[in-house]
């Protein structure tokens, strides 16, 4: 049981606060409600250029990572679809610096040509080095828009477009920047040997005077149901042919994600899975093949991806695979294979929550999808799912005009 405390500040800022004595380091990890699937279709690469823009100087403090180094600290960040999340490990006594550096960015950043140009440089690169001139890096641009139509996950993290970050304008950084860069919009998650009470006046007196910004969640249109097979064939100078599969699935939050997570460990969790031993080991279909959900805000995707070995064309492979799910839809899971993901599964989260700042970021990760208790009650979740529950999501999920499939040819 993890114990942990929460307070509001009076502009919004939400505070998480666990003691843990074990260790000389604090972890602050700051989580704010916004991602790639809150972009404009036209602006995308928003979110992930503001995780870089963020360490390029703030109002008051021109070097972020200098002042950190200084103080014997670490950082780090991410942007997904749903969030993008900031977090930094540093000594007990220096962790108000950590503060001073997380409020003063919150409060306003520097915003010069200088930093935009700098950082919308460094995205595109990215965006080119990784997406465009990598083998199969173009595969979440060719997948996400075959299965979403209307959602805005029809883009990945690093934008629809490499124009839309190039012709990103101060005035457009600015308008995301104050939309979401609020503190009613932030989840503040601190661990470490410390207390509420100390806590509570740091995040009082470095956040407290941030003022909250009316930020206001776009509403976004819910991707409907897909009611026919959606296929696309391209041709790649890639080494080797792939095929990727995805079907539509339900949210994070949704009461049958758990079987449905663990429908995609049975398939696809180890070399002692059923995709593995099936297709990889015993008929030599695959040499690579793995299956994931997407655990998302929204209603998100359960995806195969597989590699078919030399002389194996992407046709039969497919037909491999729809073989392994027509057996996992019509005969349950023997009582072995459920109990053993679900052991894998609470190994996870276990071992997940040893580390300082995995606790830090696991706490506010909770709380931004309803409660940080969660983190206290998901493997009860887990354990409570039947061999009916699997065989349910498989049916729910695995219908054939759900499905988009992408066959991914090797250039000859």
């Amino acid at each position: 049981m993890l114990k942990f405390d929460k307070f509001t500040l009076n502009n919004g800022l939400k505070v998480i606060v666990h003691n843990d004595a074990t260790t000389p380091l604090v972890a602050i990890n700051l989580l704010y409600n916004v991602g790639a699937r809150d972009e404009q279709p036209d602006k995308t690469g928003f979110a992930h250029l503001f995780e870089h823009l963020m360490f390029g100087g703030s109002a008051n403090i021109p070097e972020y990572d200098s002042e950190l180094q200084l103080a014997g600290g670490e950082n780090n960040a991410y942007t997904t679809n749903d969030v993008t999340n900031y977090y930094i490990t540093i000594p007990k006594q220096n962790m108000e610096t950590g503060f001073w550096l997380e409020s003063d960015r919150m409060l306003d950043l520097a915003f010069s040509e200088k930093s935009l140009e700098v950082q919308r440089g460094v995205v595109s690169e990215e965006f080119k080095q990784r997406y465009l001139n990598r083998p199969y890096g173009d595969v979440g641009h060719l997948m996400r828009p075959l299965a979403f139509k209307q959602h805005s996950y029809q883009w990945p993290t690093i934008g629809k477009d490499l124009s839309h970050i190039e012709n990103a304008t101060m005035d457009d950084v600015k308008a995301f920047f104050h939309k979401y860069y609020s503190p009613n919009n932030a989840i503040l998650s601190v661990a470490g040997d410390v207390t509420r009470a100390e806590i509570e006046r740091l995040a009082n007196k470095w956040f407290g005077t941030i003022p909250n910004r009316n930020t206001v969640k776009n509403i976004l249109p819910e991707e409907p149901k897909q009611t026919e097979q959606r296929r696309l064939e391209v041709v790649r100078k890639v080494p080797y042919n792939s095929l990727f599969m995805g079907f539509h699935m339900g949210k994070r939050m949704d009461a049958d994600y758990y079987g449905v997570d663990l429908l995609s460990d049975v398939l696809s969790n180890g070399n002692s899975s059923r995709l593995y031993r099936r297709l990889v080991q015993e008929k030599k279909i695959f040499s690579t093949i793995d299956a994931y959900i997407w655990g998302s805000t929204d209603n998100g995707l359960f995806e195969f991806t597989g590699r078919p070995v030399d002389g194996i064309s992407l046709k039969r492979a497919e037909a491999e695979i729809w073989n392994e799910i027509e057996l996992i839809k019509n005969e349950l899971v023997t009582d072995y294979e459920l109990q053993k993901v679900k052991n894998k599964v609470e190994s996870t989260l276990v071992f997940g929550d040893i580390n300082v700042l995995s606790k830090a970021e696991n706490l506010a990760r909770y709380e931004l999808l309803g409660s940080a208790d969660l983190i206290n009650t998901d493997i009860d979740n887990y354990n409570a799912v039947t061999k009916d529950a699997i065989i349910t999501a498989a049916q729910k999920i695995f219908v054939p005009e759900n499905a988009s499939v992408l066959h991914y040819l090797a250039e000859k």
